[in-house]
């Protein structure tokens, strides 16, 4: 298909694709804080009037809120508490589960920012910094929506050239550092990302192949055609999804 629709012609802004990226990401994060009784749950004295019973004032000892640990007579004895420098304390500026992190971002500005993805995914200088193919693009292929059988849609891949790509994206190794034992031992490459107008056993055939993710047309987003915030991704389209693309205008 040479007369590709007019989103493939987007100027590409990488500050706007960022920009989107960056609000998908924050909608996804999960709030936290700490309690907001965490450290406030003894009861604590403190008197720094002059000659009070029990105080504190001018015997050397710190002004601070005290647990009494034992109280019998002219014997008394205590220990720090409620203060964010006492053990068992309160955090002095803990997070708090309230605050809000989404960012939100203009209509306009998100359709520029797939659009413009989709312009730097048929850019070959972008796409073969991150992707290992030097070949033509757009990658349109027809029938792909078809492929039921993971085997059968990686040699649809391999034909149009992504057997390099494929054994790119099949690797897979161990993460540094304590994400090891946090449930994401392993690390894995992004691979291509083939792009449909209607499932016909695509979803379930890309699923089992390592690093390929796919997508309806009408759902695509900065965070799928530019993982990381870095455009340049290597997409395959269906005939069907070009368009789709094209006749309802998506992304305008």
């Amino acid at each position: 298909m040479t007369d590709t629709p007019t989103q493939f012609n987007e100027r590409v802004r990488p500050d706007i694709i960022k920009r989107a990226f960056l609000s998908i990401q924050s909608k996804n994060r999960q709030d936290y804080g700490t309690d907001p009784e965490a450290g406030l749950k003894h009861v604590t004295r403190i008197k720094q009037r002059n000659n009070a019973f029990r105080g504190q004032k001018g015997k050397g000892m710190s002004r601070t809120p005290k647990k009494a640990m034992l109280a019998r007579g002219q014997q008394f004895y205590w220990v720090g508490a409620k203060a964010p420098h006492t053990k068992g304390g309160r955090v002095a500026h803990g997070p708090k589960a309230e605050k809000d992190f989404e960012e939100e971002i203009n209509d306009k500005e998100r359709r520029k920012a797939i659009r413009s993805a989709i312009a730097a995914s048929n850019d070959i200088e972008l796409v073969s910094k991150k992707h290992d193919y030097d070949g033509e693009l757009p990658l349109i292929e027809e029938g792909l929506n078809e492929v039921e059988k993971t085997q059968e849609l990686k040699e649809r891949l391999e034909d149009l050239g992504l057997e390099d790509e494929l054994e790119r994206a099949s690797e897979k190794k161990v993460r540094a550092g304590r994400g090891t034992s946090r449930g994401r031992k392993y690390r894995t490459k992004t691979g291509p990302l083939v792009v449909y107008a209607e499932d016909e056993g695509i979803v379930n055939a890309a699923s089992n192949l390592q690093g390929v993710d796919s997508s309806r047309v009408d759902q695509l987003n900065a965070k799928k055609l530019a993982p990381g915030a870095q455009p340049g991704r290597l997409v395959v389209w269906t005939e069907k999804a070009v368009e789709e693309l094209k006749e309802k205008e998506l992304y305008r």
